[in-house]
């Protein structure tokens, strides 16, 4: 850290100058490092108001630069940002074979001859690998696959894994009893800290679930799982 440099940016190199020669223009790559900043820097609070400034100045850019640097990050970024952290979705790994389940029939099982139809039913043991701030994190999860659906069902083994049944356990009531067996706000933030990520409130870990549920499987894995199907029949 230095008086040129308080709060460690990333040193960029510009492309040259914007259409108007009053701010520096960055290649799309950059813009998103210099976007990402804004939000991954721990800045302390007496100097809040001294930040954006700061930025601007020692990378040369406008208002306008940073309103384009968001865009970009939107259209391009492999990421997402929440809050004051930055999490990105990495490899699926597939963890043995699929195993077939026996199935209760009920009416939903019926044609409409009122005969019952033959659903397959299996799970499969399944993996994704996620990033927060640059360290990854494994989310393992059985897959339930049943006809045309699905469902999933998270392990209490990694941080990242734990952090979602912390929040399920806040919201569904049938998890209360269980309530013991979980992690809390505070010791998730412990073990945040020993892998170097700073803390999160309650509504950063929302988000960062959310995330996670939202991504564990992408249009790869399901191709690889209709393989898996094909084959077994």
């Amino acid at each position: 850290m230095t008086s040129d440099n308080p709060f460690n940016f990333l040193p960029l190199q510009p492309i040259g100058r914007n259409e108007t020669n009053s701010a520096n223009a960055y290649a799309p790559e950059d813009m998103i490092k210099i976007y990402e900043q804004q939000f991954l820097i721990q800045v302390p609070e007496e100097q809040l108001t001294e930040f954006l400034p700061a930025l601007k100045r020692f990378y040369d850019i406008d208002n306008n630069t940073l309103d384009v640097s968001a865009i970009i990050f939107e259209a391009i970024a492999e990421s997402s940002i929440i809050y004051n952290h930055k999490i990105k979705v990495g490899e699926y790994q597939i963890l043995g074979g699929l195993i077939e389940e026996a199935i209760e029939y009920d009416e939903d099982n019926k044609n409409e001859e009122g005969v019952e139809e033959d659903i397959q039913a299996y799970t499969l043991e399944c993996k994704r690998d996620f990033f927060i701030n640059d360290v990854e994190i494994p989310y393992h999860f059985n897959l339930f696959i049943y006809g045309d659906g699905y469902s999933t069902l998270t392990k209490k083994e990694s941080l990242l894994e734990k952090m979602y049944w912390f929040v399920r356990g806040r919201f569904e009531e049938h998890l209360l009893d269980d309530a013991e067996d979980n992690e809390s706000l505070e010791s998730i933030n412990e073990q945040l800290a020993s892998l170097g990520i700073r803390e999160m409130d309650l509504s950063t870990i929302d988000g960062i679930v959310n995330y996670v549920e939202d991504n564990i499987i992408d249009d790869a894995m399901v191709e690889a799982l209709n393989k898996l199907l094909d084959d077994a029949e």
